[in-house]
């Protein structure tokens, strides 16, 4: 009789190490590109530059020069007030549209599916072909904006959007939020679809309806998704460069009223003479250090906040 031969037992002990590897090429990827960029920035900023080669320690000066000494100090903080009008604005007209969007796509409107398509249709698009089409939009003598407004009879509302101070900032974030609408569209609308069928029920047995059942309970309910809306939409206010790149070039135009701080970052260090050659990478620097830790502060109070609320629900 032939001997059955016990089953092979594969030993587990040499398994486990292998799955450190994995992330060994994203931390690399990481490493290069997201961590080196930061600290090398944070260490250009206390030196002076000749051409692109270190040259001496000066320690805080470009700190000292980026907040104190003209024309830099009032182009920081014209550049920074943009940043929070750029916030401010997405976060009542995107975030606010979107929330409206997602909560009557929750209510099993016809279409719901074609519309999520439509609305997200335009993040599809590169940014800088979205810049584009919209400058030429927003063309003063042939752009489609201003033919409609006088097709409608509406000829004392036609302007140049993108060449009069008062008016270019928000054609560019007005342009943004259409662009990002889809993105908080579908934030929300998970947010919505996530909230448990026995408490609406409930609601509506208690006789809560309408604007009542939304404000007491979806938008209680919708915390998690508000916080994390307005985080994301900090960071990308706080970092907006290729549109208005793509719209205004790196000059802010006009006279600076489209200027934001990464703009502002891109002109000082590489597009402009607006700083000698032994400051401009370190005054650059020193500005990508100051928005880098206003973003990090900034963001882990707003993520701080959001898990004390998440705790309390």
């Amino acid at each position: 009789m032939s001997e059955k031969t016990a089953p092979i037992k594969r030993s587990k002990k040499g398994k486990g190490w292998t799955i450190h590897l994995f992330p060994i090429p994203i931390l690399i990827i990481y490493g290069m590109f997201v961590l080196y960029p930061i600290l090398a920035a944070l260490s250009y900023s206390f030196f002076s530059f000749k051409g692109f080669s270190r040259d001496a320690f000066v320690g805080l000066d470009n700190f000292v020069t980026l907040f104190t000494t003209e024309p830099y100090g009032s182009m920081f903080w014209n550049a920074f007030s943009h940043n929070v009008l750029y916030f401010c604005i997405q976060m009542v007209v995107m975030n606010g549209l979107a929330f409206l969007l997602a909560f009557i796509i929750y209510k099993k409107v016809k279409g719901a599916e074609f519309f999520k398509v439509a609305f997200f249709l335009p993040r599809l698009l590169s940014v800088i072909v979205v810049g584009f089409l919209w400058k030429l939009i927003l063309n003063p003598n042939f752009g489609t904006l201003n033919l409609i407004l006088g097709k409608l009879g509406l000829e004392n509302l036609q302007r140049a959007w993108l060449g009069e101070q008062e008016t270019a900032l928000i054609s560019i974030i007005l342009v943004n939020c259409w662009f990002g609408l889809g993105f908080g569209v579908l934030i929300f609308l998970a947010g919505f679809q996530n909230i448990p069928g026995e408490l609406i029920e409930a609601a509506k047995l208690d006789g809560a309806k309408g604007f009542t059942m939304l404000r007491k309970i979806f938008i209680p309910l919708m915390i998690p998704s508000i916080l994390i809306m307005t985080v994301l939409t900090f960071i990308q206010s706080f970092e907006a460069f290729e549109l208005i790149y793509a719209m205004q070039g790196s000059m802010g135009e006009p006279y600076y009223s489209t200027d934001t701080l990464a703009v502002f970052f891109y002109r000082l260090a590489f597009g402009s003479s607006t700083a000698s050659s032994s400051t401009a990478i370190g005054l650059g620097s020193a500005l990508a250090t100051v928005l880098f830790f206003f973003i990090l502060i900034c963001t882990m109070i707003f993520l701080k906040f959001m898990n004390k609320k998440e705790v309390q629900m």
